[in-house]
């Protein structure tokens, strides 16, 4: 099998109802048979186990890892509240990238920019977060206090599996200083018992998460030698490295020096650029040299219709092909002004080759039948106007089966972090004027890949054009669908009230600006209402 050996325990917190009391998510179920903390670390192997499961809570959102009733989280459906489904969604479909034909409840409010408190979606993705956050928070309780006796093999190994599961904390963490700013903070010195967490300020979040990150550093393996699609140095230096490139959006101080130092560690460690992009979105990506850190997915092992099925199946319709799949929903597509970026317009489009075989940047990969699709959308809801993307597939790179082939559940990877985006950082920081890199090293990171865009250096720039309208297109080129847009377009002060709009942007078909108090979503209604420590994000009702 070529993916990370998943066991999905049951693990303290068994099925919740997410609050602010989360102490109160530390009841043992009523049935003996079910496993807590009390029994869930049972021996030696047991521990790998668990951190597994925390792993596993970005991929799936159940105990069974199929998508069959007995969800982590009572009350969100398992397959719609998966983190990845959820966290793709609220970065995506609310920029220039992504647009959905669904009525599913408020799921159009997100490109529209017109989302509310009470929004399902949102209130999903938080309840992932802090989930997440805390079976990594019991992880390392417990962690903790098996190292007081344990020797030996076990002792180092426990120490990198701590190390992990702060990784992952931090990764969830940083998540929520992304989207959400001020929230509730909980570690693992709060013990069992209800109260109601404080919470912290943004800057103060951002503080810890970079504190955690460079005290776990070196318990983490070297760049490269963890076990597929577990952390190591180079994700914790890539995390790092997103954390300081954002830090002036998250505390007022510009910190793109530092963002320089740790992505220099990562273009000096063992990853490298693959030579063909299509094949970093394919069902083998785990053989890609350039994914620094994936969330792992597999068509028999992690079977659920989130993550990277419903990515997959919800961008499929209206005659595209299948690409490994059984069949699309039509739901996610683009819009014209992704294929703008490429040069792409509706002409450029045929009948007998709706896929434009011969765009000029070969990481352009859409669909268009002008007999039965139309370029401009008037109609939100109708999947076949806009543009399809067909980036991400389950077929091998070598056209074959996916690795554990199924028709309905893909074996896909979701590529978090990779060497390619590392470059862009680079290039990032040292236009903003970061020290530790410079122009020429930033124009021949970009022109790497250019080329393998282009096939040939004809695309290439030199060190005049390198400015950050360029880069923020360019991140879109390079990086579309991969969950960084609204992070990017705010840090650009694009994403709401900027110079730059987009199709149905403010729900306008030709694009408007929105209130920039919309660059972070608000805290959901329930939890602001169970918590009477929370404040609301200014703008949204308090």
């Amino acid at each position: 099998m070529k993916k990370i050996n998943i066991t999905y325990l049951i693990m303290l917190v068994a099925t919740v109802i997410l609050s602010s009391c989360l102490g109160d998510l530390d009841v043992e179920p009523i049935d003996p048979n079910d496993a807590t903390s009390n029994n869930v670390f049972k021996d030696e192997l047991a521990y790998k186990e668990a951190l597994a499961k925390i792993y596993a809570s970005y991929a799936i959102s159940g105990q069974d890892g199929d998508g069959g009733g007995n969800p982590d989280i009572a009350g969100i459906d398992e397959n719609f509240g998966n983190y990845l489904r959820q966290y793709w969604g609220l970065q995506q479909l609310s920029t220039d990238e992504a647009i959905i034909a669904w009525d599913d409840a408020t799921i159009k409010n997100f490109h529209w920019q017109t989302w509310s408190p009470n929004d399902v979606f949102i209130a999903a993705l938080y309840s992932r977060i802090f989930y997440t956050v805390t079976i990594a928070n019991e992880f390392i309780r417990n962690a903790d206090d098996a190292l007081g006796s344990a020797s030996g093999t076990f002792a180092s190994d426990l120490e990198a599996y701590k190390a992990e599961a702060r990784f992952l904390r931090a990764f969830s963490y940083w998540h929520a200083i992304d989207m959400f700013g001020n929230v509730p903070f909980i570690t693992e010195s709060d013990l069992p018992g209800a109260f109601f967490p404080q919470q912290i300020e943004r800057a103060d979040l951002f503080n810890y998460i970079e504190s955690e990150l460079l005290d776990m550093e070196m318990s983490l393996p070297a760049a490269g030698t963890n076990e597929y699609a577990r952390a190591d140095r180079g994700a914790a230096w890539m995390l790092l490295a997103k954390l300081y490139l954002n830090a002036e959006v998250y505390t007022g101080t510009e910190r793109n020096t530092d963002a320089l130092t740790y992505l220099n560690n990562v273009i000096a460690a063992s990853y490298s650029i693959d030579p063909t992009y299509e094949n970093v979105f394919r069902a083998d990506n785990n053989l890609s040299s350039e994914i620094i850190f994936p969330l792992a997915f597999d068509g028999t092992n992690t079977q659920q219709y989130g993550g990277m099925t419903f990515l997959l199946h919800a961008s499929n319709g209206g005659g595209m092909p299948l690409n490994g799949i059984d069949g699309g929903w039509g739901g996610i597509r683009g819009i014209k002004d992704l294929a703008d970026k490429f040069d792409a317009s509706a002409g450029d489009f045929s009948s007998a080759d709706p896929e434009f075989s011969t765009i000029a940047d070969q990481r352009g990969m859409f669909y268009y039948d002008p007999s039965s699709w139309v370029w401009d959308i008037t109609n939100v809801g109708t999947f076949t106007e806009g543009v399809g993307v067909t980036k991400f597939k389950n077929i091998s790179s070598d056209g074959g089966p996916a690795p554990n082939a199924h028709p309905t559940f893909v074996s896909t990877d979701f590529p978090v972090f990779r060497l390619g985006d590392a470059y862009l950082m680079y290039a990032e920081a040292v236009v903003r004027g970061g020290s530790g890199g410079s122009l020429s090293t930033a124009v021949n990171y970009v022109n790497d890949l250019r080329e393998r865009a282009y096939g040939d250096a004809s695309g290439n720039i030199v060190a005049s054009e390198l400015t950050l309208d360029f880069l923020l297109d360019e991140r879109g080129r390079e990086l579309y669908w991969e969950g960084h847009r609204r992070t990017d377009l705010i840090r650009f002060g694009q994403f709401t009230n900027g110079s730059y709009i987009w199709e149905w942007k403010g729900n306008v078909q030709t694009g408007a600006t929105t209130d920039s108090y919309r660059d972070l979503y608000p805290i959901p209604s329930n939890d602001l209402n169970a918590n009477p420590n929370l404040v609301q994000n200014d703008g949204y009702p308090q």
